[in-house]
């Protein structure tokens, strides 16, 4: 009994050790591909050269400057690339033989995304790697709160030019196709409208304005609004749409309904 003990205690301290390694591994790895940009705050070391221990920030055009070498560009670069091009700076100019130098990422500032509209914890939020997804940044901002929009919209800078993008969110998971989960950068804004509604009146129990829901109807809508009173019928349904010069437009029970539809349903002559 006692040997069996051992043993499943072995396991259990097994498995937690691998848990753990596996936890280093990727707390190591979370800013592999994480670029330094204007405003981030950095500290360098070199080893066995205190006196090279530097804590200062990125500036706008990407430089910094650093002990024996001067001004030195390092914006846009990984941790890495920079770590590497302030070495070889040291070691060309005979200051330092073959240097080790460290950067450690004090404040990220300079790559963020800003996240506003119907989302759980609007704010920026940071870029630990290039490869961030959208779906991802939404989730570190508290998701989409109920009365948000399917679709968000996305505006930033691609390669020098304005961008902007609309993403149906809710239809990459309800279609299973990810492919609009596009990578965001450093300075874009995602913007999470109100979810549309529309707005139903006349002969119905219940009249008011309600959340369109994807691929609504207007019998479904009718629906929502508790129903046609005795007095009210199908046959007399009209919808004043968005775009239609404020006139009224004919519809039947399976149309569907657009945003900010108002429809009326009038009331039965006998």
């Amino acid at each position: 009994m006692a040997t069996k003990l051992k043993q499943w205690i072995a396991k259990c301290t097994f498995m937690v050790m691998s848990l753990l390694l596996a936890a280093g591994a990727i707390a190591q790895g979370a800013l592999p591909d994480y670029r330094l940009g204007e405003g981030d705050n950095i500290r360098i070391s070199v080893f066995q050269n205190t006196d090279l221990t530097l804590e200062t920030r990125v500036s706008e055009n990407g430089m910094i400057t650093f002990p024996l070498i001067g001004a030195i560009k390092i914006g846009g670069m990984t941790i890495a690339s920079a770590e590497q091009a302030i070495a070889k700076a040291l070691q060309d100019g005979s200051f330092v033989k073959k240097p080790q130098v460290s950067i450690l990422l004090l404040k990220n500032l300079g790559n963020q995304v800003s996240v506003i509209g119907q989302v759980g914890h609007p704010g920026r939020f940071p870029l630990e790697t290039f490869n961030t997804r959208l779906t991802e940044i939404l989730a570190m901002a508290g998701g989409v709160l109920p009365d948000g929009a399917d679709t968000v919209i996305i505006t930033g800078v691609r390669d020098g030019k304005p961008f902007r993008r609309e993403v149906d969110v809710a239809g990459m998971f309800l279609n299973n196709d990810f492919k609009d989960d596009i990578t965001v950068a450093g300075g874009d804004v995602i913007f999470v409208a109100k979810h549309p509604v529309f707005y139903v009146y006349g002969e119905v129990q219940h009249p008011g304005s309600y959340r369109l829901e994807r691929n609504m109807t207007v019998r479904q809508a009718l629906a929502q609004g508790g129903g046609l009173t005795d007095r009210g019928t199908e046959r007399g349904l009209d919808v004043y749409r968005r775009g239609s010069s404020g006139e009224r437009v004919g519809v039947k029970g399976d149309d569907k309904v657009q945003p900010d539809d108002v429809i009326y349903v009038g009331e039965s002559l006998f």
